[in-house]
């Protein structure tokens, strides 16, 4: 007596191959259309337009020889600045991961009667690198640099264009 065609391996065998495929390619389209990529700019364009205003700054901040010193500890983030900036003036400090925007960081900053700028941050950053962006709340200059942390004294960072 011959078996039905179920109950032999080979059909089941050439029918699973297929929906595993069908299975992993539903799965990735959902893995892809499940959150939007944050690294990417919607407005690149304007983005490509700011960019020459940047330039400007960064080379205003090499006019006026800025140059700052950084220290984080105790997830205690102090700042002193070097050069022909005005005196008691508050600075914005970013802190923004390469690939992690949810870990980014700013910083509305103002000077104590020392002259040093010092700001307890709320949540840890984290190891690695992230980009440093140190710039006046005018927007008159800016220094910024790439940076890798933890920072075991104090890191110089001098206005470069």
């Amino acid at each position: 007596m011959q078996r039905h065609w179920y109950q032999h391996f080979w059909p089941w065998f050439l029918i699973v191959l297929p929906l595993c495929a069908v299975a992993a390619s539903l799965y990735t389209f959902y893995l892809a259309s499940s959150g939007a990529d944050s690294m990417v700019v919607d407005d690149y364009y304007k983005k490509g337009r700011a960019y020459n205003k940047d330039l400007t700054e960064l080379k205003r901040a090499v006019e006026m020889k800025m140059m700052a010193k950084l220290s984080y500890q105790d997830e205690q983030v102090a700042i002193s600045l070097v050069g022909a900036q005005k005196a008691g003036e508050a600075i914005k400090v970013s802190f923004t991961h390469p690939t992690l925007e949810k870990e980014d960081h700013l910083l509305i900053m103002t000077a104590d009667g020392s002259g040093m700028y010092r700001q307890r941050l709320d949540v840890p950053l984290i190891k690695g690198n992230w980009n440093l962006q140190i710039e006046a709340m005018d927007g008159n200059w800016r220094i910024q640099r790439r940076i890798s942390l933890p920072i075991k004294d104090q890191l110089l960072i001098r206005a470069e264009s």
